[in-house]
């Protein structure tokens, strides 16, 4: 064992013995934050507004301080961007971690000094769990490469602005630098194809031991590098065994990814986002990511099925952490110490344990298809093309579902647009598979289906690289960048149609 892998061990346990003090005593937790972020920002802009001075419970904060999306805070982001201090958290942010949003254009979302440290320090622990749980360290050895955005920042206002992953990559412990690939001037790459072969041509020689980013991206990594190599990508880096990814689930990839590597390799799952790091997967035996109660975020949940729900009283009900429970479909909210307040940052999530509380991503609250009241989610349809996969040879690369409500004839449908990489020997059977699989998880699909309102599922072939087409169509291929699993219209099925 090398002195490296000694010290990362070491490291894991005393991280392991630091997360189980605030895991296991998760409401306490959440109190303490709740009433440290409240404190630290009474005097700004927002607090003074919302009268946090004022604010002694829960309730208070509630009553006071309505759900808000990025549009509706927009207004106090918007003089934080014009180099107003004091406005959302005290002072100024470190950064802004600009994303896109979809009706205001960019949007801006703050990182301060109090929060840009849970960022780092919850890629780190969710590695040192891994460590702590299986005792394999050797990997700190080898190469590292994380698939991410250019790492250029432009200023605004005195105020660095770019890309979140751009922005972690400035944060890269001194210790990891000698293995981190690939090099500072292809990171800064801006086109990702010429950015990708880049990294092909500088990581092909080189003894990579962990890979990470999102499925889709590291898959194209992996596909030149096997066209390069004529052999499984586990053949050319003979200790990979770790990949790390986040923003989207796994599974319908795992297949093509294994074919690729040649092999089974270890995961570990995370939940970034620029609004904070919100959970990581701490055990490879347990369900779902662990909800990081003490990384200066306050967390409210409001169940889906009441969410779009505008009552005459005072709105849906929020819920905090001690009265959550098992496989219910949350709207996640937050506050933190960047100045994000009740704000919802559209995602759902359900848990999966609540000794420790561990969670899964189960879409997007813009995503789902409801076009006759049956309102499926992420979760379902990616669990139903699991289901259909399971036990036979096919293989996808990428897949969404929109509405098809004006067919040319018939009833209307859902329909699949699915890019296989080892296409079903029988395509009826694989779409009757899903729709049956559909049938069984939501029951509003199965009512419509039985009442003759809807027909089954209709798959559709895409051809070879049809998604990253599209991508490229709208300025969104590669970095963190991800096709939405679901649409209420037909918006990318109309431009996949013409493929």
């Amino acid at each position: 064992m090398s002195l490296k892998s000694f010290l990362a061990k070491q490291f894991a346990k005393s991280i392991y013995k630091k997360t189980k003090l605030w895991s296991d005593n998760p409401v306490q937790t959440q109190q303490t934050v709740f009433k440290e972020i409240i404190r630290q920002a009474k005097n700004t802009q927002f607090g003074i507004d919302h009268h946090f001075d004022s604010i002694n419970s829960f309730q208070d904060f509630s009553n006071k301080v309505p759900i808000r999306d990025y549009e509706a805070l927009k207004t106090y982001v918007d003089r934080v961007v014009q180099g107003e201090e004091n406005v959302l958290w005290k002072g100024k942010p470190l950064y802004f971690a600009k994303t896109s949003g979809t009706t205001s254009g960019a949007k801006y979302i703050p990182l301060t000094k109090e929060s840009m440290p849970f960022h780092i320090e919850a890629a780190r622990n969710a590695i040192l769990h891994y460590i702590h749980e299986t005792g394999k360290a050797d990997f700190v050895n080898g190469k590292m490469i994380f698939l991410q955005g250019s790492p250029i920042l432009e200023e605004k206002n005195g105020i660095q602005l770019g890309r979140l992953s751009g922005i972690v990559a400035h944060f890269v412990p001194k210790y990891l630098q000698k293995n981190r690939m690939p090099t500072f001037e292809t990171n800064c790459i801006e086109d990702w194809e010429t950015k990708v072969d880049a990294i092909v041509e500088e990581t092909f020689h080189e003894d990579m031991s962990v890979i990470s980013g999102i499925p889709s991206w590291v898959q194209m990594y992996f596909e030149k590098l096997q066209q390069k190599a004529k052999k499984p990508v586990g053949e050319l880096f003979k200790n990979f065994n770790l990949f790390i990814y986040g923003g989207v689930n796994f599974e319908p990839y795992r297949a093509k990814f294994e074919n690729l590597i040649g092999r089974k390799v270890d995961s570990i799952e995370l939940f970034p986002a620029s609004e904070g790091f919100f959970a990581y997967q701490d055990s490879q035996k347990e369900k779902g990511m662990l909800l990081l109660l003490n990384s200066g975020i306050f967390y409210e949940f409001i169940k889906s099925e009441e969410f779009f729900t505008d009552p005459e009283t005072s709105g849906p009900r929020r819920y905090t952490i001690g009265e959550v429970e098992l496989n219910i479909n949350y709207v996640l909210i937050i506050s933190t110490n960047a100045g994000l307040w009740g704000y919802n940052i559209g995602d759902t999530i359900q848990f999966t344990s609540l000794k420790p509380y561990r969670v899964i991503v189960s879409g997007r609250v813009k995503h789902f298809i409801s076009a006759f009241g049956e309102h499926v989610i992420g979760k379902e349809v990616e669990h139903a093309l699991k289901q259909a996969m399971e036990n036979t040879s096919i293989q996808i690369n990428e897949f969404t579902v929109a509405p098809q409500i004006t067919p040319t004839d018939g009833l209307p449908y859902h329909e699949w647009f699915i890019e296989f990489e080892s296409e079903p020997e029988n395509e009826d059977a694989f779409a009757e598979a899903i729709d049956n699989a559909m049938r069984t998880q939501n029951s509003y699909y199965d009512d419509l289906i039985a009442g003759k309102v809807l027909r089954k599922l209709v798959v559709t072939k895409v051809p070879k690289n049809g998604f990253q087409d599209y991508m490229k169509s709208i300025g969104k291929l590669g970095g963190q960048n991800k096709i939405p699993r679901l649409s209420n219209d037909r918006t990318i099925a109309d431009f996949l149609k013409t493929k």
